[in-house]
C-alpha cells in the first residue's frame, strides 16, 4: 500500500527546521550592527536554507531531486553550527542562547535524517500534489 505525505508544512523536519529559523532571526537582532553582511547575514542564509530545500524537494515532486535538496538541507545544518559557535566565541550569544539553538539544530539534523533514510528505504512513500 502507497503512504502518500500531504504538504511539506506538515513534515516535522520542515517544522523544526522553520523554528530553527525563526530562532536563528531572533539571536542575530542581538548582533552588532557592523556583523549585519557578515555573521549576521550567513547565519540568517543558512539557517532559512534549511525549510526552503524541503519544500523545495517536496514540491518538485520526484524522489531523486528530493532526496538531494534533504542532503543540501542537512549540509546547511552543518553551517548554521559553525555560525553559531562562532558567534558564541565572539561573545554574540550567551551560552544558554547557544546550547538552545544547538538543541533546535540537532533536533531538526535528526529528523532530516530520519526522513532522508526513510525516502531511500520505502519505494512506496509518494508526495502529495
Amino acid at each position: 500500500m502507497e503512504k502518500t505525505i500531504k504538504g511539506y508544512r506538515t513534515l516535522n523536519a520542515w517544522k523544526k527546521s522553520y523554528e530553527l529559523t525563526r530562532e536563528a532571526y531572533r539571536l542575530t537582532g542581538k548582533f552588532p550592527r557592523s556583523e549585519s553582511y557578515g555573521l549576521t547575514s550567513q547565519l540568517q542564509r543558512a539557517a532559512v536554507s534549511v525549510p526552503a530545500n524541503i519544500a523545495e524537494g517536496y514540491e518538485r515532486q520526484h524522489r531523486k531531486e528530493y532526496l538531494q535538496l534533504l542532503y543540501i538541507a542537512k549540509g546547511s545544518l552543518g553551517e548554521v553550527e559553525t555560525y553559531l559557535l562562532l558567534a558564541k566565541d565572539l561573545g554574540y550569544l550567551t551560552e544558554r542562547d547557544f546550547e538552545s539553538a544547538c538543541e533546535l539544530r540537532e533536533e531538526a539534523s535528526r529528523i532530516i535524517k530520519g526522513l532522508t533514510d526513510r525516502w531511500k528505504e520505502n519505494r512506496a512513500l509518494t508526495l502529495a500534489a
